[in-house]
């Protein structure tokens, strides 16, 4: 006789398997919210009023003060006025630089667009507004020069993602005025990043919650928080200016899910998520008006390029970041608990107005070395080598590449002859150049050869000499302080995506994307 399975397909079977799913079900969703809300519980808040921030000794991360020395050491040499980190919210370090103070106010440029998504999320929450509703709805008809029909096709959402289609090719991408605002792409078929539509968003607030914008935060954001700020009026732009504490205490509401000490500020965590997730598939690392990291593809503002790979690749995958002009950066680090904020002017070697990756970037090859313990540095492996940077990043055929190189622990000159080579995606090597004795760079065309090949040491050079920008070198031990600058113009490069190293005495001391544009 067979062995026949039965299944049992009466009503009280049904009930009972229903039941079970049910308890199934609540108990996993309770699970996930205790989950979710243990890493806000702990976290550190400071009090919503005072002066008073808990803090965390470095030493107690196990980190040391020379390496710390060298972060703030490059902070101010990059025209920087303020740098906080936070652990788990308590304050690691607080850094100011020149006649900037703990309560001297900045501006946080394009950082200020995170905050304004964040209250955009907090006026739909409350039912003044649905982000798939058309803008026209709160702006009216005819804030653009677009048809009535194209008008409503442009939705909140759209602005909020930077696909609202409006041409960025107008002569002035902060006019809000309707002849500024021209047809370019249906909407959600194009990104670009573009000024006057995100700043739309303010009167989308205004007309949608009945109150001014700086209103609307001090009442739902800066009462529960202790964020002080103000949106001032700069020409077409709305500009948020505020304390670095204040900046910290947003990135760390930020790293709390939009809750503060157990308040809910934005009571959506659906749309928090989309806010600091891949919200359109043209730019992967954009959410709503907030850039994040880790993502297979990255876009950038004026350009139309997309680059493969994670925008900052030093940062932490997990890593969010509102950015801003001449360097105005929060990061938030779930992973880890971490916030870091910086304030000040354009970095020298980061054109003016630009949103300073490059900057954001470098900033991390320090925080990875501030462990004492070597086996706790993961890209960096060996303190010895020497920072470098790349720019412009991207750059076009007919700039010139500027390699900075500078280095605060362990370097002497007598390591600063240096090979820079630029290879393609199969490894071959397309270019390659030397510092020679007198620290002046001079290279030559290797399109013929291969990576293994030049590592085999058989090339030879041009000898032609390429402009060296800047050059300071301390003689002398070891750790004392080393920086160089060349720049070098490329041979003509398709547009792509390459790689640039730079090596020496046969090791490697750095590897980044190059990004070379039309």
């Amino acid at each position: 006789m067979k062995n026949t399975c039965l299944v049992n397909l009466s009503p009280r079977n049904y009930f009972k398997q229903g039941k079970r799913s049910i308890l199934r079900f609540l108990f996993l969703y309770t699970a996930f919210f205790y989950i979710e809300n243990l890493n806000s519980q702990s976290l550190y808040y400071p009090p919503i009023t005072g002066n008073t921030w808990d803090t965390i000794s470095p030493s107690q991360l196990g980190w040391c003060q020379p390496r710390i020395d060298s972060l703030y050491k490059y902070l101010e040499n990059k025209n920087t006025k303020a740098f906080i980190l936070l652990k788990d919210g308590k304050i690691v370090l607080e850094k100011y630089f020149g006649t900037f103070r703990q309560d001297s106010s900045w501006y946080w440029a394009s950082a200020g667009k995170t905050l304004t998504a964040f209250t955009v999320g907090i006026a739909q929450k409350q039912g003044s507004l649905n982000i798939y509703e058309p803008s026209s709805k709160y702006l009216g008809n005819g804030w653009s020069s677009l048809s009535k029909s194209q008008e409503d096709s442009i939705k909140i959402w759209n602005h909020l993602t930077m696909t609202t289609g409006l041409d960025d090719a107008v002569s002035n991408l902060d006019c809000t005025d309707p002849s500024c605002l021209l047809y370019k792409a249906k909407p959600g078929t194009r990104w670009s990043y573009h000024n006057a539509p995100y700043t739309l968003l303010d009167k989308v607030i205004e007309n949608s919650t009945g109150k001014t914008l700086n209103t609307f935060i001090a009442q739902n954001i800066s009462a529960k928080t202790g964020i002080k700020g103000l949106y001032l009026k700069l020409d077409y732009n709305n500009v948020f200016f505020s304390t670095p504490r204040s900046m910290a205490r947003f990135g760390l509401l930020l790293l709390s899910k939009g809750s503060w000490n157990g308040t809910k500020i934005l009571d959506d965590t659906q749309y928090f998520k989309q806010q600091t997730n891949t919200s359109q598939q043209l730019n992967k690392s954009y959410g709503y008006l907030t850039w994040l990291n880790g993502k297979q593809s990255f876009m950038l503002p004026t350009l139309q390029n997309q680059f493969p790979g994670s925008m900052c690749s030093n940062a932490p995958n997990d890593m969010y970041a509102a950015l801003g002009k001449n360097g105005q950066i929060i990061n938030v680090v779930p992973s880890s608990n971490l916030v870091f904020i910086r304030m000040g002017n354009a970095p020298d070697n980061n054109p003016a107005g630009a949103i300073s990756v490059a900057l954001n970037d470098d900033i991390w090859k320090f925080i990875k070395l501030l462990s004492c313990n070597s086996n706790t540095i993961h890209v960096i492996e060996n303190e010895n080598k020497p920072l470098i940077s790349v720019h412009p990043n991207p750059i076009s055929n007919n700039q010139l590449l500027t390699i900075s190189l500078s280095q605060y622990v362990g370097h002497s000159k007598s390591n600063s002859e240096l090979t820079v080579q630029i290879v393609d995606n199969q490894g071959r090597v397309l270019y390659k150049a030397f510092t020679n004795s007198s620290n002046n760079l001079t290279y030559g065309d290797t399109k013929s050869n291969t990576a293994n090949e030049i590592n085999g040491g058989s090339q030879s050079e041009t000898g032609r000499e390429a402009s060296r920008v800047a050059s300071n070198v301390t003689n002398g031990e070891a750790n004392k302080e080393f920086s160089q600058e060349f720049a070098i113009q490329l041979p003509a490069l398709s547009p792509g995506t390459y790689y640039i190293s730079i090596h020496d005495n046969n090791r490697r001391l750095h590897q980044q994307p190059l990004y070379i544009t039309p």
